[in-house]
């Protein structure tokens, strides 16, 4: 296994390649900050996640590499030439292939914690526009109609959360205003754990059958790919929810777009898809029970500007010689 490639010239003649839309869009002293301190930043000349095709040419000659939700596979690793460090946007590097970047040598870092609250606060708010029908709402007044549906409150329902890092965490203690009995499963969390936040650890299958709302936060790796398939969306309690802002991933498409045609599903959230954008004719895309975001969990004020500054220090600390802070990949380190 290679060693990181040690910082051999000034950060001045580095050139760093960011990939991130939101980079600078809050705090202008970002990208003034990065430019002033290389050779060369060069930005994602469109406005969306790159492919690996598209990355092969950019990569070519950049030492640091600013990433969001590009597909970094090892053909973009091969590519790389010059690449010293990948410094992730958020917690998941699934679109990353990490065993090929340390073979290479390359560090890659992620920013764990930067956006954990605003990807809460989507949930929160995609439970509420699901119960409500906000965007049916919204939709019909336009229209010049005056509609009185009848919605689903929180106050007193069940709302099983798939997963309990960061971010799950981040949606029970908000959730707890809202009068909420919030169930957690995660193997990874303990019923102490749990507790603190005033929720319970169960059983997947108690948590689907009990849940009026049903919020993915699980991370994305070989056991929790397609997760959410037919078996366990007919699990899920009649007429419950299901809100994704984790992975695309997580869900079986097909499945979904059964279990809500069928009526057994009220509705569904998604923030995220499998494939990126969604084709405009994605059936899903078609139905008025499910409410699609652009993979915005993290894009806040607060968030982008906490991922920009992590980022851009992990990338100038890789450049400078030095060891970062939450390292992916510590292995590159070993001797």
């Amino acid at each position: 296994m290679s060693e990181p490639r040690r910082h051999l010239r000034p950060l001045s003649e580095y050139r760093v390649l960011v990939t991130p839309t939101t980079f600078g869009k809050e705090d202008p002293d970002l990208r003034s900050s990065l430019e002033k301190a290389v050779g060369e930043a060069v930005y994602s000349p469109v406005s969306r996640p790159l492919v690996s095709s598209e990355l092969l040419p950019l990569v070519k000659g950049a030492d640091g590499y600013i990433a969001g939700l590009d597909q970094i596979d090892s053909s973009v690793i091969e590519a790389a030439d010059r690449l010293q460090v990948i410094a992730r946007y958020g917690v998941g590097v699934d679109r990353v292939d990490v065993e090929a970047a340390s073979r290479k040598g390359i560090v890659v870092t992620n920013t764990p914690g930067a956006n954990s609250a605003a990807v809460a606060e989507l949930a929160i708010a995609l439970m509420l526009a699901l119960g409500r029908r906000i965007c049916l709402a919204d939709q019909a007044t336009r229209a010049g109609e005056w509609p009185r549906y009848s919605g689903v409150g929180l106050r007193g329902k069940t709302v099983g959360l798939v997963g309990f890092g960061s971010i799950g965490r981040e949606v029970a203690s908000r959730l707890k205003a809202f009068g909420c009995r919030i169930v957690v499963t995660d193997p990874c969390v303990g019923p102490d754990c749990a507790d603190t936040y005033a929720a319970q650890l169960v059983p997947m299958e108690k948590l689907l059958a009990s849940s009026d709302f049903v919020s993915l936060h699980a991370s994305l790796n070989p056991s929790t790919s397609g997760m959410a398939d037919a078996a366990f969306l007919k699990k899920m309690k009649q007429g419950s929810f299901v809100v994704n802002t984790a992975r695309g991933e997580l869900i079986d498409e097909e499945a979904l777009l059964d279990a809500l045609q069928r009526g057994h599903l009220a509705g569904a959230a998604l923030d995220c898809f499998r494939k990126e954008p969604p084709d405009p004719d994605h059936p899903l895309l078609r139905l008025p029970q499910v409410i699609v975001t652009p993979h915005t969990g993290s894009h806040t004020d607060e968030a982008t500007n906490a991922m920009g500054w992590m980022a851009l220090k992990s990338c100038l600390s890789v450049l400078s010689g030095e060891k970062p802070d939450h390292i992916v990949n510590p292995e590159v380190y070993e001797r």
